[in-house]
């Protein structure tokens, strides 16, 4: 950019142009979306650029918008096409009295874009970082970094999944993410398995699923969470063929998880023989 270091401030984020990226910083205002304040703030390269365009907004406002490649930024890249208009991180919402320098930005961006039309062959935008976690509707999903790890909620959780038990998945096992908006019907956050084994269809009979619904899984959470996972996957190295051990619990949640087991038991959801080892195995964990 010949005018590096300037900034163009809109609604609810301000670019900084910079020699060889734009640096997206967005408010952390009570107005702003949560997933804007939940990113805080991302670095752009040129590259990572497929196009500008200015178009007409709403009430006298116009709007700069940067076009990611495709495969260059692992949040789009999880959130496929899913976001609403509000929440795209690459829209900047500017006065109509603004256009005139909106228009110089976004022409100084073109003169520096290659336009080959190919994928990005690796993330170019940064993914968020892990440590992450956040509660769907039936289990506390979380994320270290090498191991997206789902605690099954007794309230919330199929039986299916309560027979499978609390789940562990290293990265180096993981082919990809699916994320579904927990703003449709059925939305969701999958992680699909490299050994190519088919997955139930329905995610809440899915030990490898959490399932959204009723304010559990917001976007500004569980996109990222599905992004940094999406990273994680992608740039994964060597893994350890021997999974740590799992840490001891709380004996207060080990009786109520056997609690409910005898729920289920009860109800004719598990076997007796199911029943008998899945307690043996949460004895375990005292």
């Amino acid at each position: 950019m010949s005018r590096m270091g300037d900034v163009l401030a809109g609604l609810h984020a301000a670019w900084e142009f910079e020699s060889d990226s734009v640096l997206i910083r967005y408010e952390r205002g009570i107005r702003t979306p949560k997933l804007f304040q939940a990113l805080g703030e991302r670095r752009v390269p040129i590259e990572a650029i497929a196009g500008v365009t200015l178009t007409p907004g709403r009430r006298g406002t116009v709007v700069l918008r940067i076009e990611p490649r495709d495969g260059a930024d692992p949040l789009m890249e999880a959130a496929a096409g899913q976001l609403k208009e509000g929440c795209d991180p690459y829209r900047l919402v500017l006065p109509a009295e603004r256009e005139t320098l909106a228009e110089y930005y976004a022409d100084e961006l073109r003169t520096q874009l290659k336009d080959d039309g190919e994928a990005a062959e690796r993330y170019l935008v940064s993914a968020p970082e892990a440590p992450r976690q956040f509660k769907a509707y039936d289990a506390k999903a979380s994320f270290d970094g090498k191991t997206v790890h789902f605690r099954w909620f007794w309230t919330g959780a199929s039986s299916a999944k309560w027979k499978a038990g609390d789940q562990s998945f290293p990265v180096g096992e993981l082919s990809g993410v699916e994320w579904r908006s927990p703003e449709v019907f059925e939305g969701h956050l999958r992680l699909t398995l490299r050994d190519g084994a088919a997955a139930p269809a329905q995610p809440d009979q899915d030990p490898a699923a959490v399932v959204f619904g009723l304010g559990y899984g917001p976007v500004h959470e569980s996109l990222p969470f599905a992004a940094a996972v999406l990273a994680a996957v992608l740039h994964r190295g060597p893994v350890a063929a021997v999974p740590a051990g799992a840490p001891r619990r709380d004996p207060a949640d080990i009786a109520e998880r056997i609690r409910h087991l005898g729920e289920l038991h009860q109800a004719g959801l598990v076997t007796d023989e199911e029943f008998s080892v899945k307690k043996a195995e949460l004895l375990a964990e005292l």
